[in-house]
């Protein structure tokens, strides 16, 4: 006798083992499509997640996250221009963006400085340099926010600096020179 004779014949004489022995084959060919089905569409999505990273470095999309809808009261209102009557008064202005920006990020402003006639001067553009102590988490929120509002406001420059002295400023306070830039129209 082979085994598949001692096989058949198992089956014949115990016809209920034979029964589950075809459920426990059917659970587990659908038990293997399942996790088949389901590891494909988890690939699809990864696929589809590293397609839309590389249409984003390629420079094709833009970033969806963190994007105000049109529409919404997130969206930029406002003039692209720094406003004021005058130059003096669109420097104040744009001295009040930056600290308001600063001071909402929780940071410590020390020396402020508006340079009305700087090498940009006769296109209207504006500069201001604040020197202010913030948290490292927090700065970054500080340059999307003067970077993303309305005005239009550019960071010339940015140098950051940790305590000289341990202890001397405050745990995890950055030192933060900054130059910021807006243009101004005068009024017609």
């Amino acid at each position: 006798m082979n085994l598949l004779s001692i096989f058949t014949s198992f089956l014949n004489r115990f016809p209920g083992t034979a029964a589950l022995l075809y459920v426990a084959v059917v659970a587990g060919l659908l038990f293997t499509a399942w996790t088949t089905a389901e590891g494909i569409s988890e690939r699809q999505d990864e696929v589809a997640q590293t397609a839309a990273t590389l249409s984003q470095l390629e420079g094709r999309a833009a970033p969806r996250k963190n994007l105000p809808r049109p529409g919404s009261e997130a969206t930029m209102a406002g003039s692209p221009l720094l406003e004021g009557g005058t130059m003096t008064i669109g420097g104040a202005n744009l001295l009040q963006r930056v600290a308001a920006s600063i001071t909402k990020s929780g940071g410590n402003i020390v020396y402020t400085q508006v340079d009305l006639e700087g090498p940009q001067a006769k296109d209207g553009f504006i500069d201001v340099t604040v020197n202010f102590e913030i948290a490292q988490p927090a700065l970054q929120d500080v340059l999307y926010d003067l970077e993303a509002g309305m005005p239009f406001l550019f960071v010339n420059s940015l140098v950051a600096q940790g305590p000289a002295v341990p202890g001397q400023t405050p745990e995890g306070k950055l030192r933060i020179l900054i130059s910021v830039s807006g243009q101004w129209q005068a009024p017609k």
